[in-house]
């Protein structure tokens, strides 16, 4: 009895095999685009080395860019959901009219920059969001820089896009397509470089820090924005998030690691991450002789006026999912003036 009891104080006093909740868990996050791109690159790696690191180890994250897991971006929220992936960042955009009252922050002429979009975000998603993502445990949702139109030619005036093709990444940027005479063509992301080349179509929304990774400055010769205190057509809603059950089977030790690492906890800085990731991209076209055209005002000012119908429609068709899509809108606007710097 007495060597027993012996052998029991040397296993507490050198460590012996660890409890099974300080086990090692792992955890497969899964998203759309290159290792090499700055979602990547800036921020989804970093988040997984800081979560691993103030787990003590007891946490890791393998990363699995470019859809290496399988399935299409499109289908990427529902991995997450049915617990294909663990953790899974997308676009609730790709799956049109699942998410309808995320989509109202998509619109055109709302967004700022990506800080401001993305803190007003974290209020519209608790007082609104909470229901359209209860399959989900979200980590965050959040917004690039904003999008504009890169094309074989400069559009200065309104009547510069009709009859353009423009991929779009959602049904906000279709609305303003539509609006402005154009086509929109819904793709996403990595179609984008194919699409081009082959004639597809004439241009591509998108912010610059993924049309860098993509090569687009090499397919394209003109970048053109908007004058005046909002140079983007709109943005897009991207959401970090984890499967439900999963997130709810982590000891509570490390759910609070998870939550460290979340939403409000970390929307400031992802806001500044997308706004500088845009810097770089920008760079790339400007080394590639690329030209910037810029829509004078009173242009703007026209085109603000052709787009109000859509946005009016589309706000009306939104209601019939049983909200009232119109004060969202105003709330979302008054959100993001709230935030903007």
């Amino acid at each position: 009895m007495m060597r027993l009891l012996i052998a029991a104080l040397l296993v507490a006093l050198v460590g012996g095999p660890a409890p099974a909740t300080a086990q090692e868990i792992t955890l497969k996050l899964s998203h759309f685009v290159p290792p090499v791109a700055p979602p990547h690159a800036t921020f989804l790696a970093p988040w997984a080395a800081k979560v691993e690191k103030e787990s003590g180890g007891r946490l890791k994250i393998q990363i699995y860019p470019s859809m290496q897991l399988g399935g299409t971006p499109p289908q990427l929220i529902d991995q997450i959901k049915d617990g294909v992936v663990d953790i899974g960042w997308t676009l609730p955009g790709y799956t049109a009219g699942r998410f309808p009252k995320t989509e109202v922050m998509e619109l055109p002429f709302l967004h700022t920059n990506a800080l401001g979009t993305t803190l007003a975000l974290q209020d519209y998603y608790e007082k609104h969001l909470r229901d359209e993502y209860k399959d989900y445990h979200v980590l965050l949702l959040h917004v690039h820089g904003g999008t504009l139109v890169h094309a074989g030619r400069p559009i200065l005036k309104l009547e510069d896009y009709k009859g353009m093709k423009i991929r779009t990444p959602n049904r906000g940027g279709s609305v303003f397509l539509r609006a402005v005479g154009a086509n929109p063509v819904g793709a996403p992301v990595p179609e984008v470089p194919q699409m081009l080349s082959k004639g597809v179509v004439d241009g591509a929304l998108l912010p610059y820090e993924i049309a860098n990774p993509l090569k687009v400055h090499e397919l394209v010769k003109y970048h053109s924005e908007f004058a005046g205190p909002q140079p983007r057509i709109g943005t897009t809603v991207f959401i970090f998030a984890m499967n439900k059950k999963r997130y709810e089977s982590l000891p509570a030790d490390l759910k609070k690691v998870i939550d460290a690492n979340s939403r409000r906890n970390i929307a400031e800085m992802a806001g500044q991450n997308w706004d500088t990731i845009e810097k770089p991209g920008k760079e790339a076209a400007q080394k590639a002789g690329n030209n910037f055209p810029v829509m004078p005002v009173a242009e703007v000012e026209r085109v603000r006026a052709a787009v109000k119908p859509e946005i009016d429609k589309f706000l009306k068709d939104l209601a019939g999912a049983g909200f009232d899509a119109n004060a969202l809108y105003a709330e979302a606007q008054a959100l993001i003036k709230k935030y903007t710097k």
